[in-house]
This record gives C-alpha cells, structure tokens and sequence, in this order.
C-alpha cells in the first residue's frame, strides 16, 4: 500500500466508525424478534470477552496496574454497556424503531454542554442555540410517535432516555477518572463488569432464545463488527490522531440510522421526520463543533 493510499484510509476511518456505530441500533432491532434483550447482550458480552482475552495475549498488552482503574473501568462499562445498550434494547423489544431510538440517544452531546454548564463549565452562545434546536427537532419527530398503535409509549421512552442518561453519565465519568490505558483491556473490563449486571436480569427474562439465521447473525455482527471491529477502530484512529474526526461525525448518526432503518426494515420517513432528525443533527453539530 502506497503512502498516498494510506492516508485515503486513515481520513476514511472516522466515517467508516460513525457508519457502524449507526448499524448498532439496526442489529438490535434485526435481532429482538427472537432474544430478550438481556440474554441476548449477556451472550454479546461474554462472546466479546472470549474473543478479546486472547487477543490481549498474543500482543502482550499490559492491564491497568492500578486497583483503583479497574474499578472506575467497571463503572464505566455498567454506565456505558449495562445501561446504555440494555435501555436501547429494551426499548426497540418494546416497539420503539431504530431511528428513534438513535435520534433520542444521539443527543448525548446535549446533556453533555448542559452539565457542563451547571458545574461551572463554558458554554458558548452558539452552543445553547444547538441546544435548542436540537430539542425542537426532536419534539417535532417524537409529537408523532405517540398514540394507538404508535412505536412510542412512555416504556420505551423511559428505556431509551435511561439509556441516553447512562452514556451521557458514563462518558463523563471516563473523562475524569479514567486513565489513558489500552482499549483491548479497558473494553475487557467493561464487558465483565456489565456481563455481571446484565447476566442475572438475563436470567430473570421468561422468554427463551429462538435460534436461527437472523439471531446468529445480530450476535456475529454485534460481536465482531460492533465490540470488536468498532473497538479496534477506535483505537486505530486515537493511535493516529484522528479521534477528534470522530466527534464532529457523530450528529450523522441518526439520519445514517434512519436511512438504514428505511432501507431494511421499511419504517416510514416522512417529512416531519426528515425536518426533525434534520434539525436535531444540525443542532448537535453546533453544540460539538470546536470554534474555528
């Protein structure tokens, strides 16, 4: 591979991450027809774990040689896996569709500015104007899911902000406690911690796993292209610099969603839907985007 070819993948990277972290709302609704959500993440989990112990072997990767990051890593997989993922799953098993569910929790940034700005943080005029037109963006998408036969109901919509709530809390969390240290480890410890919270509500769900092609295929896709694929990528662009690119793509999360959701699964894009998720990506790019 030539140098010039070389740099054409490196900038791809951060659009090639956005697109499948766009496709982790997919897989969940490709998959609950046939798995509760908690079985279904505790087998992801652990499967995950599986594939990345001997990975962290054979290149020698150094664990965190500190007690006190284990246990901020736990806390950060419970946020940002027990919670996250199973309040997203949960709310696409009880009807809620992919792009919604990705709208909702892709206002992360939102909350973020906000609690930066109650405990003391800037946050630009420009900033506040995302905020809100990110909510009215979404206001518009969400007035018309509710009522008979809706995909939203107040469950899912209480799953899905729980959800948004344990990313949000989550990232900051990381930010301030934990330490740079590899993203094979540091995702190893995640995963265990949430396998620990999810595994038992696992167990407590009635519903069996009714296997098949299309259950096989989410857990395949969720493991090696979601946890693992996803996390190698990540580390692959904070190893070269690219991680901010990362940021500024996020917002395009939700029409990517939509869009995909569209294409395989048939749900409805209508205008009103279009003129929301539009105002909300553009008000979560005012919010993340740096000054200059």
């Amino acid at each position: 591979m030539t140098a010039t070819d070389d740099r054409v993948l490196i900038r791809a990277m951060p659009a090639v991450f956005v697109l499948i972290w766009s496709t982790g709302f997919i897989v969940a609704r490709y998959g609950m027809p046939y798995a509760p959500p908690m079985k279904f993440l505790a087998l992801r989990y652990a499967l995950s774990i599986l594939c990345f112990l001997p990975w962290i072997v054979l290149a020698g990767v150094r664990w965190p040689d500190q007690r006190q990051q284990f246990l901020h890593l736990a806390v950060t997989g419970v946020l940002m896996h027990a919670i996250y993922l199973g309040g997203v799953w949960a709310a696409v098993k009880s009807g809620m569709g992919s792009g919604l569910s990705a709208l909702i929790v892709g206002l992360q940034p939102v909350l973020t500015a906000i609690w930066l700005s109650a405990t003391g943080g800037k946050v630009v005029p420009r900033q506040w104007g995302g905020l809100l037109l990110g909510f009215v963006g979404l206001a518009l998408v969400v007035s018309r899911k509710f009522g008979q036969g809706a995909e939203a109901t107040w469950l899912n919509m209480s799953l899905v902000l729980g959800a948004l709530l344990g990313i949000t809390c989550g990232t900051l969390y990381q930010k301030r406690f934990v330490q740079p240290c590899d993203v094979r480890t540091a995702n190893t410890v995640q995963l265990g911690a949430a396998l620990l919270v999810t595994l038992p509500l696992g167990l407590l769900e009635s519903e069996a796993l009714h296997w098949n092609g299309e259950l096989a295929g989410a857990l395949a896709w969720s493991v090696l292209v979601l946890t693992l694929g996803g996390s190698s990528l990540l580390y692959l662009l904070i190893q070269r610099g690219a991680a901010a690119s990362v940021t500024s793509l996020m917002y395009l999360v939700p029409p990517a969603t939509a869009l995909l959701a569209w294409l395989l699964f048939g749900e409805p894009i209508t205008a009103l839907t279009l003129g929301g998720t539009l105002l909300t990506a553009i008000g979560v790019a005012m919010v993340v985007r740096r000054p200059g």
